[in-house]
Parts: C-alpha cells; sequence; structure tokens
C-alpha cells in the first residue's frame, strides 16, 4: 500500500492529548498472556507519538517504535524523554520497509490501530518471520460495540455524532485520509493471521477508562488527531469548522466538559508456533 505523507499531516501535536488512552490494564493483561518478564525485544508497528511504545518499553529489553511520519517520532522521543525511558529505538519507516531494516528478532510485535494502514498480508508475514519461535503479535483497539458501558462521571459524553456531522459539512461525506479516502475496514483479522502463518488466535478484553473526562480543547485535539480530521483538510476554513465545534459542544456542557469512553480495550493475539 504507497504511503501518503498527508495522512497524519498535523496530527502529532494532538495525538497523545486528545486520544483516549487504553486500559489501566493492558500491560498486566499483556503479561499474562504472553508471559513478559522484562526480557526479549518489542517491535510496535505504526507506532505514532510512541503510545503503545513508551507504555510497554518497561515490559521488554528492548522497543522498537516503527513510523514513517517523523513528527509523530518527534513526539514520541519527547513523550519516551519526560517518562525517562530510554531502551527505546525509534525507526522512521513504512511497515512495508521492515524487510530491509535488518531489525533482528522480537518476542512481541502490536499494532495500535495501525495494522489496517498496511498491506496486511505483506506486513504480518514479515512480523511473523521477525518474531521468535512462541513470540506474538497483539492488535489493539478500542472496543464500544457490543461492550457493557460503565457509569459516567457525571459529565455528558462527547456528542460524536453530530462533531461527525460537522465534519461532513465541511470535508464531504466520504472520510477523506490524506490525499484519498480511508480505507474500508477489510476482512476480519483472524483470516490475514492465519494465512500469515500465526496459531493461538484469541481476542481477550482489558477494560476500558470510565473516568476520562475532556475539555473542549481536549475534544477537539481527539477529532484533529484522526486522519478524517486532520487539521490540514480543512485548510483555510480550519478556524470556522474549529469555531462551530466550540458553539456545539458548550451547547450541549455549559461547563466545557464531557464524559469520553471509548470502549474497553480489544487486544487480539496470535503466536507464531514454537519450534517442533
Amino acid at each position: 500500500m504507497p504511503y501518503d505523507p498527508t495522512i497524519y499531516e498535523g496530527s502529532a501535536a494532538y495525538y497523545a492529548a486528545g486520544r483516549p488512552a487504553y486500559s489501566r490494564e493492558l500491560v498486566s493483561t499483556l503479561t499474562r498472556e504472553v508471559g513478559l518478564d522484562g526480557s526479549g525485544r518489542l517491535l510496535d508497528v505504526g507506532c505514532g507519538p510512541g503510545i503503545l511504545t513508551v507504555e510497554l518499553a518497561a515490559s521488554f529489553e528492548e522497543a522498537v517504535g516503527l513510523d514513517p511520519d517523523a513528527d509523530m517520532l518527534a513526539e514520541g522521543v519527547r513523550r519516551a524523554d519526560q517518562a525517562g525511558i530510554t531502551n527505546i529505538n525509534w525507526v522512521r519507516a513504512t511497515a512495508e520497509d521492515i524487510p530491509s531494516l535488518s531489525l533482528g528478532d522480537f518476542r512481541l510485535a502490536t499494532f495500535g490501530q495501525s495494522l489496517w494502514w498496511t498491506d496486511r498480508d505483506q506486513v504480518l508475514a514479515t512480523v511473523h518471520s521477525l518474531l521468535a519461535p512462541g513470540g506474538a503479535v497483539a492488535l489493539i483497539n478500542h472496543a464500544f460495540e457490543g461492550r457493557p458501558q460503565p457509569p459516567g462521571p457525571g459529565y455528558p459524553p462527547i456528542p460524536h455524532d453530530e462533531i461527525k456531522a460537522l465534519i461532513d459539512q465541511y470535508l464531504g461525506p466520504q472520510r477523506r485520509a490524506g490525499r484519498g479516502l480511508r480505507p474500508p475496514p477489510g476482512e476480519p483479522y483472524a483470516q490475514t493471521l492465519t494465512r500469515a502463518g500465526f496459531d493461538r488466535y484469541r481476542v481477550v478484553f482489558a477494560p476500558g477508562r470510565a473516568d476520562i473526562v475532556q475539555d473542549v480543547d481536549g475534544v477537539l485535539a481527539n477529532f484533529f488527531s484522526m486522519s478524517f480530521a486532520a487539521p490540514h483538510l480543512f485548510a483555510d476554513r480550519r478556524e470556522d469548522f474549529e469555531a462551530d465545534v466550540r458553539d456545539l459542544l458548550l451547547t450541549r456542557s455549559p461547563s466545557g466538559r464531557f464524559w469520553d469512553w471509548p470502549g474497553d480495550t480489544e487486544i487480539v493475539l496470535a503466536n507464531r508456533p514454537s519450534d517442533g
């Protein structure tokens, strides 16, 4: 899949501030499921600003965060430095570039909502070849549909549908992504993982955070961090869009505070078969 460098143009600064965090039990769940013990290496593919890379680095001897967007990697470096984490190697490349990079082998490869931007068959087959026998791949997403919603902290929920309707007014009803359109979801992960040689496919859930509260700036940052609402897409109408969103939000919550429940954290796991 050809890489479009404008997919997240201008979004890096908004990503960590706006995107809802994964489950507080993500690390403990992966530790239990994969047997993490501080050894081996992590490959975080499409790492963006290092959300997973930074959180998981302490569970490995070394972590590699790979992403083609220089601004995202710079944000990852900043966040790692801020957290005092020194065992991350940041690599600017696409997932399809991996065969030419001589990255070594890994115990775990993660994709945080990034697999769908890649040539799935090619990339998963390559990742399979880099994993040590018994190593695992983890596809990590927010799962909202069908998950039991916990009680909130008392603020109104973010009016996602109404904000998306505003985006449609400015950018059209088809979801944009860089110079083109957002790719469709594609086939179920199980089929692609099986073709790539993985086994022991399973899905586990870690409970989502029920206490995420965003102010108006945080809600805007959430949308500006998305490919379909990256700041550059609005061109000279960005200020108008931002003003419309602010007006909408303040009519829904005069306090300017909103509950953001993205669902539970879904972890799709599969293993490279052990030797023998």
